[in-house]
């Protein structure tokens, strides 16, 4: 399940397998990591990223970082590695004038960083994504297919990072630079909350990620996610036992206590109110 070695993406590839457990360690060309069926761990020194079947993660050309999955299931892996510097052409085309293409129609930009976050799933990148993983199995020995889907990805890659720079703009600061900062750490923080669902996580512990003081923490994390960090770790939480209730035979109490509730009767209460029904219903509901 592993992708091209760091320094040979000399061309375009895809990376489509299955598998119950996987472990890679290693660095690699610029990519776009996606996951059906379960979820997939990255490490990016002490940034821990899960990536599952609602994100999706951009890793930067030369990245070290180490993969794994450990699943009862199968997961499924749409991996797409671009070669150096395709980044910058397609964007180069996307920018520039017709007349200047005409002039150098290979010119590239300086080298391209995106930011390395688990992603949810958005109305740019993921419907591209979605169409080329739904017939790559059919048409992958289609070569001109396969590009023109690489470009349509990098496009809304693009179009995608475009947004989160907005959204960096918009963070309250007066230097651009501590915007982006402060921007990275508390997705950082996102991410360590996301891959810790089933842990105790603390206010202390995310700010610690983040290298804030809890307050400017709190504060900074409801500016930028638009929720509080308690709220957006419960809403995590329903979210990943609404996909145990649909998707295994669990019952609600190990669910409960899998995706970290204290007590069943809490996670009953908090799931009720969020979808209307309880845990019980909701899985009735999905049969």
């Amino acid at each position: 399940m592993n992708g091209p070695a760091y320094g040979r993406t000399a061309t375009n590839t895809v990376l489509n397998a299955a598998g119950k457990y996987h472990h890679w360690k290693g660095k690699g060309g610029l990519s776009i990591k996606s996951f059906s069926n379960g979820s997939a761990k990255y490490e990016i020194g002490n940034h821990a990223i899960e990536v599952d079947d609602k994100s999706y993660l951009v890793l930067n050309h030369g990245q070290e970082y180490a993969v794994s999955i450990d699943s009862p299931s199968k997961v499924e892996a749409f991996c797409i590695f671009f070669r150096d510097g395709f980044a910058e052409e397609v964007c180069a085309s996307v920018n520039s004038k017709a007349v200047t293409l005409l002039d150098d129609p290979e010119r590239r930009s300086r080298r391209l960083e995106f930011f390395q976050t688990a992603r949810p799933q958005d109305r740019v990148l993921t419907p591209a994504l979605s169409r080329f993983r739904s017939a790559y199995l059919l048409r992958r020995e289609e070569p001109g297919w396969v590009e023109e889907q690489m470009h349509a990805v990098m496009v809304g890659l693009l179009s995608a990072h475009q947004q989160i720079l907005k959204e960096v703009a918009s963070v309250k600061a007066v230097r651009a630079v501590t915007r982006t900062e402060i921007y990275r750490r508390i997705h950082t923080a996102r991410d360590y909350m996301c891959s810790s669902l089933s842990d105790p996580v603390s206010l202390d512990s995310m700010a610690a990620v983040a290298c804030l003081s809890p307050n400017h923490f709190l504060r900074r994390f409801r500016e930028i996610v638009g929720r509080t960090p308690h709220q957006y770790l419960v809403m995590k939480r329903l979210e990943r036992a609404a996909r145990l209730l649909e998707t295994t035979d669990r019952s609600v109490t190990e669910i409960a206590y899998e995706v970290g509730f204290a007590s069943p009767g809490s996670f009953s209460w908090l799931f009720r109110r969020r979808h209307g029904i309880s845990p019980r219903q909701y899985r009735r509901s999905k049969k």
